[in-house]
């Protein structure tokens, strides 16, 4: 099995880019994968590991509901902000800078063979890299993601999961909001769930800007150590 892990920091790009840079490594890595079958050979599949902010942009899941997004195409282009419909699970997400997303493309048979795991383990990663911030963040009974104060009248979501799978390949995966502006969601029914606020590690953190590049250091350590992967060279 292969653990090892290409990490790319594409920094401000465009989603729909992005998104067509996903699909070329999911589709590269499912085609060695049936390659490999078909000729009984044991080529090793490749791990990778995007970074990304994206300016502002709408995306709504297979599964979501159009009605979440509460304003029309004109006050999007209002707000400079983009719409898709994705291949994703889940309902609808914002994403724009100031918010970490991380796209993990990995060939889950090089880990294990469990997407519920996958998923707990890329909600574990966010939880870790938020307590070493003094930040103490949990799961929410059936809603995918990180919240603070579940079970309280003050719970808030503070990053969003969303994540595809064929032939054990993944594709899309999580965004964490650190100096977001926070205006942008109420644009929205967060993931399509009525009632819970979103926040930020910066508005967490008494509106204090937060150096982007550590944020990722960290949630990588964590993401490395959780997968016992390492970086490729």
């Amino acid at each position: 099995m292969n653990k090892q892990i290409f990490l790319e920091d594409l920094g401000l790009k465009d989603y729909k880019e992005t998104w067509d840079y996903q699909e070329s490594l999911f589709a590269k890595t499912v085609a060695l994968k049936v390659h490999n079958k078909k000729k009984e050979t044991s080529l090793p599949t490749p791990n990778h590991f995007l970074f990304v902010e994206h300016p502002h942009v709408f995306t709504l899941g297979k599964s979501g509901n159009s009605d979440n997004l509460l304003v029309s195409e004109q006050e999007l282009k209002d707000k400079n902000a983009r719409f898709y419909k994705i291949n994703r699970g889940g309902d609808i997400t914002y994403h724009g800078p100031g918010q970490i997303v991380g796209y993990p493309i990995l060939d889950l048979e090089n880990f294990f063979t469990d997407i519920h795991k996958y998923l707990r383990l890329l909600e574990e990663a966010v939880i870790l890299s938020l307590a070493e911030y003094g930040i103490v963040a949990t799961r929410s009974p059936g809603e995918t993601g990180v919240w603070l104060d579940v079970g309280t009248p003050f719970a808030r979501k503070i990053c969003a999961m969303g994540v595809r799978a064929s032939r054990w390949v993944t594709m899309h995966g999580f965004a964490l909001n650190v100096n977001s502006d926070l205006g942008y969601f109420d644009l929205m029914i967060p993931c399509g769930i009525k009632g819970k606020a979103v926040t930020s590690l910066a508005a967490e953190l008494n509106g204090v800007p937060q150096d982007m590049g550590e944020v990722k250091a960290i949630l990588l350590k964590h993401f490395l150590a959780l997968f016992e992967a390492e970086l490729k060279a």
